[in-house]
């Protein structure tokens, strides 16, 4: 499950991509816009800049701004830095797996699951820029899923 981290993360990116490019945004800007606790999103923004996200600079004329473009922000990479592995076990985990204790892997059908879910999970956050996060129509919301929430 993304985590409020992970989901205040890419609201401030989102925040950032629809800028002008080279214009910095202020952290009381970004947090009064999109209704995240400033401390909190101080710490968020700290973290997108160390994994090279966002530039930042400080004083009266300082801020925030995206360090590339963000048709080159990955949502799938975004989501890894800030909430960790995507897979919902760790057995299913590329990046952080850990074996499991109390199952043989080879035949449990619990981990086999989680595997197609981790996948499709990154396929969609894989394949998923902030450019297209910034620019979705929320219109083409898929129908079937609309009746589920």
């Amino acid at each position: 499950m993304l985590t409020k981290k992970g989901k205040y993360g890419l609201k401030a990116l989102v925040h950032l991509s629809n800028l002008p490019v080279g214009q910095l945004a202020f952290v009381n800007d970004i947090a009064v816009a999109n209704n995240i606790p400033k401390k909190f999103l101080d710490a968020i923004l700290g973290e997108l800049r160390n994994a090279g996200f966002v530039q930042s600079r400080k004083g009266k004329e300082g801020g925030y701004r995206l360090a590339r473009p963000a048709s080159e922000i990955k949502i799938g990479h975004v989501v890894r830095v800030l909430d960790g592995p995507l897979a919902p076990i760790p057995c299913a985990s590329r990046t952080q797996y850990q074996r499991c204790e109390d199952c043989d892997e080879a035949t449990c059908q619990v981990r086999h699951m989680m595997l197609e879910v981790r996948q499709a999970i990154a396929e969609v956050l894989d394949n998923r820029s902030l450019a297209a996060l910034r620019d979705a129509d929320n219109d083409d919301f898929p129908v079937e899923l609309t009746s589920q929430i």
